[in-house]
């Protein structure tokens, strides 16, 4: 067996890189995934192993309830469970849960400011998920934490919640070739 030296790795902060990656997960988003599976489970047991005597309407509408109630907050939860980022010397790419849906790319050329966020949280965007606010702009957010802050040429903003997103900040700028910006955003 041959010994192979392993490739050095890059995270696109440096010079040299041609893409930036980064992600950002949510474990505790896994326990309202649960608890959706847990009312998906019991809409079908109440389908499957019901003995109402009260009428088939109560019935119907517990196991619909139940069964819409669990696949939107299973498939809700899984769609923000992380974030996936990609920034490469066309545009960001920005993907969501697992399926990588809902997904969104913007165009580099169309970016006139990157700023690092050291603290954007849910309560600031009204929740988890893919968020839009008339004075704020729009965010991908899936955890408390560092984000990117991305200035879009028609005035807009789009913020993500990622980690290291100071080195993508890096990375957008001297792509862009933008001057450091020493104010963080949000501060």
């Amino acid at each position: 067996m041959r010994d192979h030296p392993r490739k050095p790795r890059h995270n696109g902060a440096e010079p040299h890189s041609a893409v930036w990656t980064g992600r950002a997960t949510n474990r505790a988003q896994w326990v309202l995934a649960a608890a959706g599976a847990a009312c998906l489970a019991l809409g079908v047991q109440l389908a499957v192993g019901s003995n109402w005597t009260g009428g088939i309407v109560p019935l119907l509408m517990s196991v619909i309830g139940c069964v819409a109630a669990g696949l939107l907050m299973l498939f809700g939860t899984l769609a923000f469970v992380n974030v996936a980022v990609r920034i490469d010397g066309d545009a960001l790419e920005v993907r969501c849960g697992h399926m990588g849906l809902p997904r969104r790319r913007i165009l580099l050329t169309h970016v006139v400011g990157a700023e690092f966020a050291p603290e954007v949280t849910p309560r600031q965007w009204g929740g988890w998920g893919y968020r839009w606010r008339p004075e704020q702009g729009t965010a991908v957010v899936v955890r408390r934490g560092e984000g990117l802050v991305l200035r879009l040429g028609d005035g807009r903003t789009f913020t993500i919640t990622v980690d290291d997103a100071e080195a993508g900040v890096r990375f957008i700028r001297e792509r862009l070739h933008l001057p450091a910006s020493g104010a963080a955003a949000g501060t």
